[in-house]
């Protein structure tokens, strides 16, 4: 059953106002996880030791009692399971045409005598249907139940081998009716305890998902699963935080309305804030800075990062502090703030630049400080499991903060910050906005066929999912 709700695990139920995440499993994505449930069936099956059954036969002239055991199912074979969205509640599941071979022995008691053998059993067109309901409980855990079971078990044929074989072999109708009866009631039993399982397994999993050494992601759900007659929809908090210095940031997830796609397993969204969360914990981790020195200049630049070049926009620069290297710590005082269009994706940052003198012992000697407000614009792509974009300037305007030695006119500045940025900044910072952002997935799963679309305050992505290699061994 572990299958059913392969993309549910590792959530749980929170309060929050909206969601900044959501995922929604289409028709398409529930006929894709049947195909991969009915080999995961039939592997967990071969790996179930059947309990043993005892009776007693009446043979006329006695009672003889008898025992079958250490049952193993060798080979089994079913049709596809059929899984239908039922609105409101959950999933149906159907299993049709289930058979089963088995290997056994057994062993008799009629007085002082002892018999024994081994038997082989075949079990034809096993039939069963349950009703999982979706759902939370009162700790706000994501609750999985089962709301209803029934099975029926088609046939039953078995062959005994050794001993006084020939003798029982006459009355098969008697075990075969005995085993049938028992099935029944084991079918559901073990349906039932694999639902079990799987909610305890959806109790044990942490919602706080590690990203990198900085900053973790937070993914419970916002509210119980949707079900609809065509989709589960689940709504997620998506929040970022900094490992060190977890906070929450100062703006709020905004509500927006996804529309699953037909023609993909999977519809996910991410709004803006989802983004932003990112962003807001790795500026509070410290994370959005960068030193530049001259070495990083490119050689061909006009202007390097030495007091006596810098004297062309700054004069006193020469006279206070001649022929002298530069350092520049550039910050991002404010969080970078990213928006979600129809068109393109918008980003705001507000920064400022810290200018240096470097002495010879590479001790600083401050020297002033200007504000940049700059924007961006460019295109967000999908690469597997993570949203990653690619920017350009927009626009960038520089005024001076305060200074160490006296005003002066920041135009030409402002037009050597803008290259600075063009040839420096910008390619670091696509470069991690390359790496992107990790969408929530299960490990081992993976994107095919994706396609994003861009709109209104969120990015929504349709896909297909691949499914790792040994999934058929359960989750």
């Amino acid at each position: 059953m572990h299958l059913i709700l392969f993309f549910l695990l590792l959530f749980k139920h929170t309060l929050a106002d909206c969601p900044a995440f959501k995922v929604a499993l289409s028709e398409k994505g529930l006929t894709d996880v049947s195909q991969l449930m009915s080999v995961w069936i039939v592997n967990t099956l071969k790996t179930i030791e059947l309990p043993e059954f005892h009776g007693e036969l009446d043979i006329k002239i006695g009672t003889i009692d008898f025992t079958l055991s250490n049952m193993w199912i060798v080979q089994c074979s079913m049709s596809e399971p059929s899984l239908v969205f039922v609105k409101g509640t959950g999933v149906s599941v159907t299993v049709t045409q289930l058979s089963l071979a088995i290997t056994g022995s057994w062993a008799t008691h009629f007085g002082i005598i002892h018999d024994g053998g081994t038997f082989d059993l075949a079990v034809n067109n096993i039939n069963m249907n349950t009703l999982l309901q979706l759902g939370d409980d009162d700790a706000g855990h994501l609750s999985v139940s089962s709301v209803t079971c029934s099975d029926d078990v088609g046939g039953v044929q078995i062959q005994f081998h050794g001993g006084a074989s020939i003798l029982f072999q006459l009355f098969v109708s008697e075990f075969s009716g005995h085993i049938s009866d028992v099935l029944r009631q084991k079918i559901c039993q073990a349906t039932e305890q694999a639902i079990v399982d799987l909610e305890r397994h959806l109790q044990e999993f942490s919602v706080n998902i590690r990203v990198d050494q900085y900053i973790y992601m937070n993914i419970p759900l916002t509210s119980s699963p949707s079900v609809t007659d065509n989709s589960i929809e689940l709504d997620m908090k998506g929040e970022f935080y900094s490992s060190s210095s977890p906070s929450e940031p100062p703006f709020s997830p905004s509500s927006f309305d996804m529309q699953p796609a037909e023609n993909y397993m999977l519809s996910l969204a991410a709004s803006d804030f989802f983004v932003n969360s990112a962003a807001y914990a790795y500026f509070s981790s410290g994370l959005l800075q960068i030193n530049i020195r001259d070495d990083m200049i490119p050689k061909s630049s006009p202007i390097h990062l030495n007091t006596s070049q810098f004297g062309i926009f700054i004069p006193q620069l020469r006279t206070l502090y001649p022929d002298m290297e530069m350092h520049v710590l550039l910050y991002a005082s404010e969080t970078p703030l990213f928006s979600f269009s129809s068109a393109e994706v918008d980003v705001h940052v507000t920064a400022a630049a810290k200018f240096s003198a470097v002495k010879h012992d590479s001790t600083l000697i401050p020297l002033f400080r200007v504000d940049v407000d700059s924007s961006f614009n460019g295109n967000a792509q999908i690469d597997n499991i993570h949203l990653t974009a690619a920017l350009k300037i927009n626009n960038l305007t520089l005024t001076l903060g305060s200074s160490e030695i006296g005003d002066f006119n920041t135009g030409p500045l402002e037009k050597l910050l803008k290259m600075a940025m063009s040839t420096v900044v910008l390619p670091k910072l696509n470069a991690y906005l390359k790496i992107g952002v990790p969408l929530p997935t299960l490990h081992g799963f993976s994107f095919s066929n994706a396609e994003m679309f861009l709109r209104n305050g969120f990015v929504l992505i349709v896909t297909d999912v691949e499914a790792p290699h040994d999934i058929a061994s359960g989750l």
